[in-house]
């Protein structure tokens, strides 16, 4: 059975903080056999820690944003375009061989897809069950019930925007230990997924970080009168 932690962000993410080097440390000090490089509609990230040996099996991948809201991207190293309706999304990622993952689906302010459009659920391989980085749990017990209800396989993942963080999300794979392999388990369901909670007090710093980063940027746009 393979630990892995499909949902992992570096400094090539806007909001990531820790180089790839520190992530892939990390990941072997956490155990991990297996984790998935995914930063925000960026690949580079992921190609550059397939270049670096580790212990850890790097599975390449993309946090795509989309019209309604983010979709995890596994198997590819090519950018896919942001910001085009989910469903579009869908169908290149699908042409590419990927294995298409609907993160934090249901969590308030996260850019969670099936709570702007339903079918999302329907429409992927697998959901992200379990997300380190929530306040209550709610949303992911949502995810996980529902994503019973229509038989798709529950995946967890950190959703690390810091090294230390890497492992707080994970999934078990019944699977060789190899990136094909490891994605037809997935889509065949033999999984399970557990972990613990992303401490608060560096979620709400990031995140008014990431505000603060936001209002910077639209500031700088707007012409002074």
């Amino acid at each position: 059975m393979l630990i892995c932690d499909l949902h992992v962000h570096t400094n090539y993410s806007k909001d990531g903080e820790s180089s790839i080097e520190d992530i892939l440390k990390r990941a072997e000090e956490a155990g991990l056999d297996v984790i998935a490089i995914t930063d925000h509609d960026s690949v580079d990230g992921a190609k550059k820690a397939l270049t670096i040996p580790s212990a850890v099996l790097v599975i390449p991948g993309i946090e795509v944003s989309t019209r309604q809201g983010h979709l995890l991207v596994l198997g590819v190293t090519e950018v896919i375009p942001s910001m085009l309706d989910v469903v579009e999304t869908i169908t290149i990622a699908r042409r590419m061989g990927a294995l298409l993952i609907l993160p934090h689906p249901y969590h308030v302010w996260r850019h969670g897809v099936a709570r702007r459009k339903k079918s999302g659920m329907t429409a992927v391989d697998a959901v992200e069950a379990f997300n380190s980085r929530y306040i209550v749990g709610s949303a992911n017990k949502k995810a996980a019930r529902i994503a019973k209800r229509l038989g798709k396989p529950c995946v967890g993942g950190s959703d690390a925007h810091h090294a230390k963080f890497v492992g707080f999300g994970r999934t078990f794979v019944d699977a060789d230990r190899n990136v094909p392999a490891i994605l037809d388990a997935i889509r065949a369901g033999k999984v399970s997924c557990s972990g613990r909670k992303t401490p608060l007090r560096t979620y709400t710093r990031q995140s008014i970080k990431n505000t603060w980063r936001k209002i910077k940027r639209i500031t700088r746009r707007v012409p002074l009168r």
